[in-house]
Formats: C-alpha cells, structure tokens, sequence
C-alpha cells in the first residue's frame, strides 16, 4: 500500500521541512507529529493527577476493583503494538466516561462499569482506549492544534530552519486541553478495529466491541444522552461503527473469554452501591431547584445506603450551606475529608467557607492542602486575600497572578486586585 494515500501532499511537505515524520507503531503508515515519545509520555505523566482529581478523583470504596481494572488493562498492554508506562484507574465519578492521555495513562470511570455487562466488555473499552495512547491519537490533535495555531508563521518557520524545537514546545503547552478534544471519525475507528485485534490477542472475544457499541447506540437515542455527553462528545457512537465492528469481529474469526462472573465479583460494591448514586442525582436537581431540604432527604437516603462515599457528605455541606447553617456545613465538608482525605474539593469548599466565616487560620490550611491536590484558581484568590490581610504583598500578588489567569468571575476579581496594588 502506498502510504503517500494516507498522508495528504502539504503534510508530507511540512514533514520534511520540520523533521516531525514518524511511523505510527499500531498502522504502520507515516504520520506528521511535532510530538515525541518521550513528550508524549512526559505529558501524560504530568497531567495524570491532575486529571483525576478534576474528574472526581480515584475510586476507593473497593479498592480491588483498582487491581482488577488495572489486571485487565494490562493484560492489555502486553499485546499492544507500543510499548509505553500504561497505567489504569477507576474514578470516582457517575458519569459514563473513559479516557486516555498521550503516554498511556487511562481512566475509566465508575459510572460507565455498570453499563458493561462482563470483563470482555470491559477490556474492549480498555483496548480502546490502549490505541489512542498507542497511534499517538492525543499526540496528532496536539499536533493538528499546533499548526491551526501556526498558521502564517509556519513559512518563516520553514524558512529560518528553526523546525522542530520552537513547535514542539507549543504542541507541549497545549497539554490536557487537547486529549480532551473530540477524536476524529478516523481515529475512532482504528481505536475500534486494532481494540478488538488486541481482545483477539489477548485472549478475549472481540465480538464485545460489538456490544459495547450496541449499548452505546441505543442510549445516545434516549433521555439519557446528557448523562452521557462526556463519553458521546469524544467517542460519538454510532451505527457505522456497530457495522464495522460486527464485520471485523467475523473477520478474527475467534471467540474468546468474556469472563461474566468474574466482572460480576469484581463490580459487586458498585452494583450494591448504585442507589445510593440514583438518589445522587436526585439531591442534584433537587440543588438547582434551590430545594435544599428535599436534597438533603436523597442524601441521607443515599448515605443510608453507602455512609463511606466522602461526596455525599460533600454535596451534603452544599445543601446546609444554602441552608445558612454554617456549623452543619462545615461538619458535612469535614465529613467528606474524613473519608476521602485525597481528594481537593472537600478541602477547597470547606476552606472557603471558613474563610467567609473570618476562620482564616483553618481556611489557609484547606485551602493549600486543596491547592497542594489540585490547583483551582479559587484558591488561590482566597490563598491571595489571606496574604494580603496579613500584610503579605508580594505573596498576595502570585496568587493573585495564579487566580488572573481564570477567565470567569474569580480571574475578573484577582485582576481587579492586581490593577488596585499598581
């Protein structure tokens, strides 16, 4: 096959003047990446833990089902066409979603286990997810952002010969912005068909891609398209793919482990548990009615259910807060840090109550163990006014700075301090 066919004649051009031609491991065909392996990987280590926190942090009411998930996936890895430091994790999270970041750090989140019906299932949403790491899927949009970027700038580029080094510094800052994006039509599809080479590989039946699939089409047609819109808008499902899937699967020709009763031990907490995530939801909406006792009615439902999920009590501390009943409140927000000390959002939301209540002393002690976690610019501008209440400028105005960079209320207030010190 002419690889030429597959690599359009202006990336051919920009390849050889920026020197970022590469052989992509799992379709052997020529791709353009102003990316390398050794970025990619660096990448993906540096915005694993951030990424888990911002999407609910790790799992950890089973934590075996950390073992069991990562088990699977690596069983994975080992038949992949590249070879990276693949890392798997279950997030706490309710929302139907999986992830991977350039590099090979992968994340599936508790939600989506219980739309999956056995470890085959399970593993083609894995093997999934091991492709897009391994054909450097979250590398090309970096490298696609890069040169939409660019633009005009890439003829001097080309002229001055600089190439590689001042581009590849840009796809680098582009960070988790751009494995976040929307995957091409193409890129879906090879992350379906070389998957299911890797289930056939790795001794599964490749036929559960199938069903995955079939799952994912029928509720995209239903009410539950919002609670799926995570996991929709970076892998759309549709029935092109069921078709190419179901073909491919008689392609393999080979029917391999689907492991039902296995999967079913291994999510036994979270099926036990789903309840409580159903009254959750509840509590939610109940919030953005502005309904706070009939939310804190699902809670206690759902605490009654699972009393060791730390965002209960969170969400807990929300409703007595609109509720103006600041020590239940705090208690809630303590609550929650109790019982998932790891996690940045306890710590961030009962720091800025405290600091609301002139409690600065402990509001400066959550709100750093939240920044420590996880970054917000929220923290900072309260990390900020405590400086400056204490007469401590200069440290006031770097966080100030680190808040300024948010593009909502909180940057417009940190830049009206920044502006107010000049």
């Amino acid at each position: 096959m002419n690889p030429m066919r597959h690599f359009p004649v202006p990336a051919l051009l920009l390849c050889a003047a920026l020197g970022g031609c590469a052989v992509n491991p799992v379709t052997g065909q020529q791709q353009l990446s102003l990316v390398s392996e050794r970025q990619e990987i660096q990448i993906g280590e540096q915005q694993y833990q951030p990424a888990q926190q911002s999407q609910g942090g790790l799992y950890y009411l089973d934590p075996s089902l950390q073992t069991y998930v990562s088990a699977v996936g690596q069983r994975l890895a080992a038949v992949s066409d590249r070879e990276l430091p693949y890392e798997f994790a279950v997030l706490d999270n309710p929302v139907p979603n999986a992830w991977a970041l350039p590099g090979g750090k992968i994340a599936v989140n508790s939600g989506l286990l219980l739309y999956l019906h056995d470890e085959a299932e399970l593993a083609s949403v894995l093997g999934h997810e091991i492709v897009h790491a391994a054909a450097a899927h979250g590398a090309a949009q970096m490298t696609k952002g890069s040169l939409l970027g660019l633009g005009a700038q890439v003829a001097g580029v080309v002229s001055q010969q600089s190439g590689y080094g001042q581009l590849g510094g840009t796809a680098a800052q582009l960070g988790a912005a751009a494995w976040m994006a929307k995957y091409s039509r193409g890129a879906e599809l090879e992350a379906d068909a070389y998957g299911m080479e890797y289930l056939a590989r790795a001794g599964y039946d490749p036929s559960a891609a199938v069903a995955v699939q079939e799952t994912f089409v029928e509720l995209s047609k239903g009410r539950q398209t919002d609670f799926f819109s995570a996991l929709f808008a970076s892998h759309p499902p549709s029935p092109e793919r069921v078709t190419a899937n179901r073909a491919h699967a008689r392609e393999l020709g080979v029917k391999g482990e689907n492991n039902l009763e296995t999967y079913r031990r291994a999510t036994a907490q979270l099926r036990a548990d789903a309840p409580a995530y159903e009254a959750e939801k509840d509590a939610l909406e109940a919030l953005a009615k502005n309904d706070p006792r009939t939310a804190i009615r699902h809670l206690d439902r759902a605490l009654e259910i699972q009393p060791a999920a730390s965002r209960f009590w969170e969400l807990r501390g929300h409703a007595w807060v609109l509720l103006e009943q600041w020590r239940n409140a705090d208690d809630a927000f303590s609550s929650a840090i109790d019982r998932n000390p790891g996690y940045f959002r306890p710590h961030l939301v009962r720091g800025a109550l405290r600091f609301e209540r002139g409690q600065h002393q402990a509001a400066e002690r959550d709100l750093q163990r939240s920044r420590e976690l996880l970054p917000t610019a929220l923290a900072s501008f309260y990390l900020g006014e405590i400086a400056l209440a204490k007469g401590a400028g200069r440290a006031a105005e770097a966080y100030y700075r680190e808040a300024a960079a948010d593009p909502g209320a909180i940057g417009q207030k940190a830049r009206e301090r920044l502006a107010g010190k000049r």
